[in-house]
């Protein structure tokens, strides 16, 4: 009898500390640990020093802000770097609290996590050597593709029509920057990826003009900040802060400063103006998976 009573128990405390929304968590802790990446073009990426910038990352702070406003008190931010094979499990755990990084909201992702809704809408495309000749995925035949672990890129490019026939070989960067370092060191011929995290990588390595993103847009995808699954509290503020800001026109503001304007930590420029699909999304606020986004008609 002890023993169910104590099993009852247990199972009513596991109960509580998985219904526990962030808030609470943050609350009771008074910090909250933001997931950031490394190289995730204007959206989050590492300027050194334990000091992270990008888009996603200034629209989490600006939820954070709002978290502070209604618990009415000043909390701790840590900042952890994750990579795209951790982010998930990082936030499902409880290391991280959101992740603010470059995640693309699709299907098989929401049955585990929730999502913002969408701030950015990505174009899959390939990095090349400027020299190279390459200039279509159809000549990829017998080359090297880089993808990041994690990512669904090499499936995106393996599924789409133009790339049937096509024999290539893949290899994985552990995260963007190794993924780039494998094309930059001629180790891939290819890479494969956000059409903004290219242009951030092209645009803070050595020498800018050796590379070039060519190539169809293999998919359209819808990236979000990511938080833990259902918890609706965070949500329904994190949304809130996000049509303040586009309601504000801050918005467009934010992401001309990170997308068009020169970025630190060297002042270089993406020059990437934002798309009809990324303007739609600010003005139609929806939380729909890439699934959506490509349906055809």
């Amino acid at each position: 009898m002890k023993k169910n009573l104590l099993s009852l128990a247990l199972f009513a405390c596991l109960g509580s500390a998985f219904a526990q929304s962030t808030l609470d968590k943050v609350n009771a802790s008074g910090s909250i640990t933001l997931g950031v990446r490394e190289s995730s073009g204007a959206l989050s990426y590492s300027m050194g020093d334990g000091r992270y910038a990008g888009m996603h990352v200034e629209i989490c702070q600006k939820i954070v802000a709002e978290i502070e406003k209604k618990l009415s008190k000043k909390i701790e931010v840590k900042l952890l770097q994750v990579t795209a094979p951790t982010r998930i499990t990082l936030l499902q755990n409880g290391t991280i609290d959101i992740e603010c990084g470059n995640t693309t909201n699709n299907a098989t992702r929401q049955k585990d996590v929730s999502f913002l809704n969408t701030t950015y809408v990505e174009e899959i495309r390939m990095a090349v050597k400027a020299n190279s000749g390459l200039t279509s995925i159809g000549q990829l035949n017998g080359k090297v593709v880089v993808a990041t672990a994690g990512s669904t890129t090499v499936q995106t490019l393996r599924r789409n029509e133009k790339a049937l026939g096509i024999d290539f070989k893949e290899v994985f960067g552990k995260d963007n920057s190794d993924s780039f370092l494998l094309l930059e060191s001629d180790r891939a011929q290819a890479f494969v990826y956000d059409s903004s995290v290219l242009a951030g990588n092209i645009a803070l390595s050595k020498n800018p003009a050796d590379f070039k993103i060519v190539g169809e847009v293999l998919n359209t995808e819808p990236i979000a900040i990511m938080i833990r699954k259902d918890d609706v509290v965070l949500k329904a503020l994190g949304n809130e802060v996000i049509a303040g800001l586009v309601k504000s026109g801050e918005m467009s503001k934010l992401y001309d400063k990170w997308f068009v304007q020169p970025i630190p930590p060297k002042n270089t420029r993406l020059n990437l103006p934002a798309s009809d699909s990324t303007k739609a999304a600010w003005q139609t606020p929806n939380d729909k998976p890439m699934e959506d986004y490509n349906k055809k008609p």
